[in-house]
């Protein structure tokens, strides 16, 4: 019974809490980096941080796809209720602000599994304290996800702060890599329309432009916000915190400004596709013209000749034909002549 109940919980990806991952981090411990459970994190939370010369804190990073996960952090988190409003009100726009005593941030990455798709893109809901840090989100992330590897290989921001300040600048890393697909993949289609050898693939450049798109609408940060926070941050952030908080956010400009000039390249690209469907448009509607003309004396003399009333010219000529034929194709030479000297 416990294997299955374990089985249960490692299929939403955390405990029975939901909890994915915790961390205690005290720079003061022989341990300076610690993973936690759920019970060990309600525990520690419960009776307050051990007596040390370094202020400890500690990371939990949640499943809210598990029923038990929000339950657990109103029991034992004790956090604003600005984060909780947050998590239901379904504005994923970027931001980070100031809710009492803590900092609220809403964070939107790509899945873990990510496909260069605009729907691969979730929502990360992050509250930090002085003693906490509660990251949640509904499907695995990338960055989330690099910043539990760095921790796990011996990396200890000092302060909870730090610690979204690292995340952020995983996230700036993992845009950085996704600008770096985008222009691989908009280099060989480019490659292959100057070869002339696109046919299907222009669609991806729709695909790739949304995709950047969605991007740059929902990491863009709210400027508003973060200067509020960054003019009157809590009192327990210090000044240290707060320019590397500004430095991580600055990073995010950058990568911003190279995905307008890739949107601007594919808007290009696909102006250039467009021009060159409608060049081989035009190019068939003039053959089609073409056939059509050099095909219009022969049908009216056929349907005058094919007449069955009396009086047909030349029906009872012996060269009849020949005149005919002669004719049909004087016609279609003038026709043939007017056609193509409009064309040049």
């Amino acid at each position: 019974m416990p294997a299955l109940h374990d089985l249960a919980a490692n299929s939403y990806g955390g405990d029975e809490a939901g909890l994915i991952c915790g961390y205690l981090f005290d720079a003061g411990a022989p341990e300076p980096v610690r993973a936690i459970d759920s019970a060990q994190a309600a525990a520690w939370l419960g009776t307050g941080a051990p007596a040390s010369q370094e202020p400890a804190y500690l990371w939990l990073h949640f499943n809210l796809s598990h029923a038990h996960a929000e339950r657990w952090l109103l029991r034992h988190a004790r956090l604003s209720d600005t984060f909780y409003e947050t998590l239901h009100e379904g504005l994923p726009s970027t931001r980070i602000e100031r809710a009492d005593d803590s900092l609220i941030a809403v964070i939107n990455d790509v899945h873990f599994e990510f496909s260069f798709e605009p729907s691969d893109i979730s929502t990360l809901w992050i509250s930090v304290g002085p003693r906490l840090v509660v990251t949640a989100r509904a499907k695995p992330l990338r960055s989330v996800d690099a910043l539990r590897t760095a921790v796990k290989a011996g990396d200890a921001p000092r302060s909870s702060t730090e610690l979204l300040e690292h995340l952020l600048r995983a996230q700036a890393d993992v845009l950085v890599k996704i600008v770096r697909g985008v222009t691989s993949r908009i280099d060989r289609i480019e490659d292959e329309l100057l070869a002339g050898r696109l046919d299907h693939k222009r669609a991806r450049l729709g695909v790739l432009r949304r995709l950047l798109v969605r991007l740059q609408r929902l990491l863009a940060p709210e400027p508003a916000a973060l200067f509020r926070l960054l003019q009157g941050p809590p009192a327990w952030m210090a000044e240290a915190d707060v320019q590397e908080l500004r430095g991580s956010t600055e990073e995010f400009s950058v990568v911003l400004r190279d995905m307008q000039a890739l949107q601007e390249r594919i808007k290009l690209l696909q102006e250039e596709i467009a021009a060159n469907v409608n060049e081989d448009n035009n190019r068939s509607l003039f053959v089609l013209t073409v056939v059509t003309v050099l095909a219009l004396p022969i049908n009216i003399l056929a349907g005058l000749f094919g007449m069955n009333v009396g009086g047909i010219p030349l029906a009872e000529h012996k060269h009849g034909f020949w005149i005919v034929v002669a004719i049909v194709a004087s016609f279609t030479a003038a026709a043939a002549w007017a056609a193509f000297r409009k064309k040049r």
